[in-house]
């Protein structure tokens, strides 16, 4: 039992780190959105070995069925835009921040490792209501409340930014006064003579020597 909590333990945790590395690597949006679903379900996978089993429900339901397909259909809605340019400026940012995100993971770990030796004391473990439906349910309905409606404008706000920036500044024609919408004249009637061939037969038939 030991082995197969091991593996298990062990198969979720490089889905967490391959979906984070291809989400942040990837320069394609679709293989990107991609990664993070694959981190996501990783993350529930550790969820599960925690005995939360309602987190590691929500973790699926929410995050990989319908964050992921949110940002699906952001990435379809911007289109061949969405991919970024290659930009060599922001190159020493980037690996810096990687830097210090590293040696912060680095860090956490060895103070759990620490944290495990024989000489520390243990940590306490933790209570059987927790990651339960009715524990979540309390705290998310009492302390975090405030949070929770904070969440569901952000998303609200998240929809709102990705319609505008996919309409970009093209200008509404129901939104412009009378007359400045229309571009194309109306059609002629078919067999009606154009101005510039009527010109034309006028100039050869005066060219053309009287009999």
């Amino acid at each position: 039992m030991k082995i197969f909590e091991f593996a298990f333990f062990g198969l979720a945790s490089l889905l967490v780190l391959l979906g984070g590395l291809a989400t942040v690597a990837a320069r394609n949006p679709i293989r990107g959105a991609m990664g993070l679903l694959t981190s996501i379900v990783g993350i529930a996978g550790l969820y599960l070995m925690l005995s939360a089993e309602f987190l590691a429900a929500i973790q699926i339901l929410v995050y990989a069925g319908a964050i992921v397909i949110l940002f699906l259909f952001v990435i379809m809605l911007l289109g061949p835009s969405a991919t970024s340019p290659r930009d060599a400026r922001t190159a020493v940012p980037r690996y810096v921040g990687a830097g210090v995100l590293g040696a912060s993971s680095i860090g956490a770990l060895a103070l759990v490792a620490s944290a495990s030796k024989p000489g520390v004391a243990a940590i306490p473990a933790a209570p059987e209501s927790l990651g339960t439906i009715e524990a979540l349910g309390h705290e998310l309905f009492t302390k975090g409340i405030v949070p929770f409606e904070l969440s569901g404008a952000l998303l609200l706000v998240a929809v709102i930014g990705a319609v505008a920036v996919a309409r970009g500044k093209q200008v509404d024609p129901t939104l412009l006064p009378a007359g400045e919408g229309s571009d194309t004249a109306s059609p002629e009637p078919e067999g009606a003579a154009q101005p510039g061939a009527l010109a034309g037969h006028a100039t050869l038939s005066a060219k053309e020597p009287h009999s």
